[in-house]
C-alpha cells in the first residue's frame, strides 16, 4: 500500500524489532485505561465494600497485572510459564461475617470473558472466619488443572450440578465443587451450597461465613493471556 511506502526507515526498523520481540515471546503487559491497576505481587484495592487482590503467591510465577474500573468490572493480564503448580489467584472479595444459621440468603452473580488456552479455573474460594474450611466452586476450567481430594459423587445444589471433591491442603479442609459443564455466566446460591455441607453431609458445623472470593486460579498462561470480569456481585441478608 502507498501508506506503507511512505514509512520512514526508523519506523520500519522499530516495526521489525517489535515483530521480532513478539516472535520470541518478549511481550509486555498491555496498557489499560482503568481506574486502578497494579503489577505488585500482592497489590490490593478496595471499592464498594469489596477488596481486589493481585495475589501472585505461587512459585515460578511470571509477570501479572490486575486492573479495575470497579469491584464488578476488573481483569488481569498474566504471563505465567507452562509449568505445574498454581501461580496466582487474582480475585475480588466480599466479607459476610455471619453464622450460617443467621443468614437467609447469600447469592452471587458473575459474567466473565476468559481465554481458550492456558491452564486455569474460574472459581469461587469461600472461607469460614477461622479458615478451617475452604469451599471452592469451579465454574469453568481449561488445561491441566484438577481439585484436591477424592470424588464424593455428583450433586445438584445452588443452581448447578457439580462433582464434589473432599480433601485437605495440610492446613484446612477443602471441599471442591467442580461444575459438570463450563459456564462463563451464572448466579450461584452460596448459602444453599454451605447448608448442604452443613445439614446434608455434616462436614461442617454452624460456622461463620467469612470471605466470598471470586477470581482466576492460574497455573499457566504462557505468552500473556487476558481474563476479564465483566460483572460480579455478592448479596447477603
Amino acid at each position: 500500500m502507498r501508506a506503507t511506502l511512505r514509512k520512514r526507515p526508523r519506523a520500519i526498523l522499530l516495526g521489525l524489532i517489535a515483530s521480532a520481540a513478539a516472535a520470541i515471546g518478549l511481550t509486555a503487559a498491555p496498557a489499560y485505561a482503568a481506574t486502578w491497576s497494579s503489577s505488585a505481587q500482592y497489590g490490593t484495592w478496595s471499592n464498594g465494600g469489596y477488596t481486589l487482590y493481585n495475589d501472585v503467591w505461587g512459585g515460578g510465577a511470571g509477570p501479572q497485572t490486575i486492573w479495575a474500573n470497579s469491584y464488578s468490572n476488573w481483569g488481569v493480564w498474566a504471563n505465567h510459564p507452562n509449568t505445574g503448580g498454581i501461580k496466582s489467584y487474582p480475585n475480588a472479595t466480599r466479607y459476610v461475617g455471619k453464622k450460617l444459621s443467621a443468614l437467609r440468603s447469600v447469592k452471587s452473580s458473575f459474567n466473565v470473558s476468559v481465554p481458550s488456552s492456558g491452564a486455569y479455573e474460574t472459581t469461587y474460594d469461600i472461607w469460614d472466619t477461622n479458615h478451617a474450611y475452604e469451599i471452592m466452586l469451579w465454574m469453568n476450567k481449561t488445561g491441566a488443572v484438577g481439585p484436591l481430594g477424592t470424588s464424593q459423587g455428583n450433586v445438584s445444589v445452588g443452581g448447578s450440578t457439580w462433582t464434589v471433591y473432599k480433601g485437605s491442603n495440610g492446613s484446612n479442609a477443602v471441599f471442591s465443587f467442580v461444575r459438570t459443564s463450563n459456564t462463563n455466566s451464572s448466579t450461584v446460591d452460596v448459602l444453599a451450597v454451605m447448608n448442604w455441607l452443613k445439614n446434608s453431609k455434616q462436614w461442617l458445623g454452624d460456622v461463620t461465613l467469612g470471605d466470598v472470593q471470586f477470581g482466576y486460579e492460574i497455573t499457566s498462561s504462557s505468552g500473556g493471556l487476558n481474563f476479564s470480569t465483566n460483572s460480579f456481585s455478592v448479596s447477603s441478608s
